[in-house]
């Protein structure tokens, strides 16, 4: 391969830059997330050239090797730029996250410069209504975490229980520790001014704050418990649940039941449900495989939806659910997931256990059917808005308290539990007796009796008459005298 290339080199107007090994070519191209076509148009060859060149059956010559060489150089260049450039961001995250640590712990002497003396970078940094380019330039601009509801930080708090809190609690109240700081320092500065009335303003208010800062931080700090998790994670889930679960059923009583199972079982399993990423679809996904399973078209209000209590339909609230009653499940449920609560398609997909392609496909088939029936929600951002209005509680439904849902599931297990320690009992004491009871050893029947005729019964001798009694005893009184063999000798 070399001599091939050093002869094309030779013979070319310019040199061709070095090219790397099969292997790194091919590794280049798909970490660019390029297409062997996209490289074969690129350079001006075939795809059964590529694929020959990064196999290393065969070397790229002339022009061709000289713009392949220049393309991979092209993608190992920007490969690195694209490293340098992450590595950079990362280690100026882990810088601002350092300073930001040092900034919170920081427990040092009181200083003697009052809030009016500081610069006017950290006035403004401190001030929230400041905002522009002016105040964001004079620290570093730091990425803020989404608000999350209290259920979504369960996992972190259960891990933060398991080991992780001390520092949560020691970075609690080093703040705390700095607020307080603060005031002092304020009622410190503002004492050497002379205000007095000022002083003692400022003073009461600081106690307050730092006080309030300190209880907030104590509250956040403090993990919750699993009952605590568990009724927020079911007062934030629950309502909205029951409503997706009767889009997809039509049947107020089922989507209520299929939403307490689904927390049941949630709470049956809640250190699994606890650490999840998303505690919410777990819930979802359980309930409406209940909601949507085979078995219910077996009850007799399958046939006959019914409506939620205190709710006024229009026409086309009524048409959409209608529509969405007539597509078949797997359809409902696909178009309800993307279309009703935003969910994307590999999100989608995964909850209702198929591959991307099977799912667009429902969603397309779906949204041909809802469209047919209701010609306006050929717009798909029409069909959003309306399924996400219908996913959206006007009036609540009623639903038992969390504590409710978590003793049924208790007493639940307790029975199952009960139950099944008593068959198994049972079972014991059953096998223990048939080995006690069991024969050891075969023994054949008899075979019945039958009778006989024409034969004489069998019987003892018979009665000896006068003669047979005389010569009996004669028998036994006499010698036995003759010859020994006319009387036989006893052995």
């Amino acid at each position: 391969m070399t001599q091939n290339t050093t002869q094309s080199t030779a013979d070319g107007s310019s040199a061709v830059p070095p090219l790397p090994p099969p292997k790194e070519r091919r590794r280049l191209r798909e970490a660019r997330s390029m297409t062997e076509k996209q490289v074969a148009s690129a350079v001006g060859v075939s795809r059964a050239t590529i694929r020959s060149w990064e196999a290393g059956r065969t070397a790229p010559r002339g022009r061709k090797a000289e713009s392949y060489a220049k393309l991979l150089a092209a993608l190992d260049t920007e490969l690195r730029e694209k490293a340098a450039r992450t590595e950079r961001e990362a280690r100026r995250a882990a810088m601002e996250r350092s300073a930001a640590r040092q900034q919170s712990t920081s427990t040092s002497a009181p200083q003697k410069r009052s809030r009016a003396g500081q610069p006017p970078s950290l006035l403004k940094s401190r001030d929230p209504a400041a905002s522009g380019p002016s105040a964001g330039s004079q620290l570093p601009m730091v990425p803020r975490a989404p608000l999350t509801p209290s259920w979504a930080r369960t996992g972190t708090e259960l891990r933060a229980r398991a080991g992780t809190g001390t520092s949560t609690s020691t970075s609690t109240s080093a703040t705390s520790t700095g607020n307080r700081s603060g005031t002092a320092k304020a009622t410190d500065t503002d004492t050497s001014a002379g205000t007095s009335t000022s002083t003692s303003t400022s003073t009461e208010s600081g106690n307050a704050a730092a006080t309030d800062t300190g209880t907030t931080t104590d509250t956040e700090s403090k993990p919750l418990t699993p009952e605590q998790a568990f009724d927020a994670l079911y007062a934030f889930a629950a309502p909205s649940l029951v409503l997706q679960a009767y889009l997809l059923t039509g049947r107020r009583s089922l989507s209520q039941e299929s939403v307490e199972r689904a927390f049941r079982l949630a709470w049956q399993r809640w250190p699994e449900v606890a650490v999840d990423r998303d505690p919410v679809g777990w819930i979802r996904a359980a309930a409406h495989e209940y909601a949507l399973s085979p078995w219910h078209r077996m009850r007799r209000s399958a046939k006959h939806p019914e409506p939620m209590p205190g709710e006024q339909d229009s026409p086309g609230r009524k048409l959409l659910r209608e529509a969405l009653l007539d597509l078949p499940p797997s359809y409902r449920r696909t178009l309800l997931l993307y279309d009703g609560l935003g969910l994307d398609l590999p999100d989608t997909a995964a909850e209702t256990e198929a591959s991307t392609p099977a799912a667009a496909s429902r969603l397309m088939r779906a949204r041909e059917a809802v469209a047919a029936k209701d010609p306006e929600l050929t717009d798909t951002a029409l069909l959003h808005e309306r399924l996400s209005a219908l996913t959206e509680a006007e009036t609540p439904p009623k639903l038992p308290t969390p504590r409710t849902v978590r003793t049924g599931c208790e007493r639940r297990s307790k029975l199952w539990t009960r139950l099944a320690i008593a068959l198994t009992a049972l079972i014991v004491g059953a096998t223990s007796f048939t080995l006690a009871t069991a024969p050891t050893r075969y023994e054949a029947p008899q075979a019945p009796g039958e009778q006989i005729g024409d034969v004489p019964v069998p019987s003892g001798p018979q009665r000896l008459s006068r003669e047979d009694l005389k010569l009996r005893d004669k028998l036994r009184t006499e010698l036995t005298n003759g010859p020994p063999r006319l009387v036989p000798e006893a052995f």
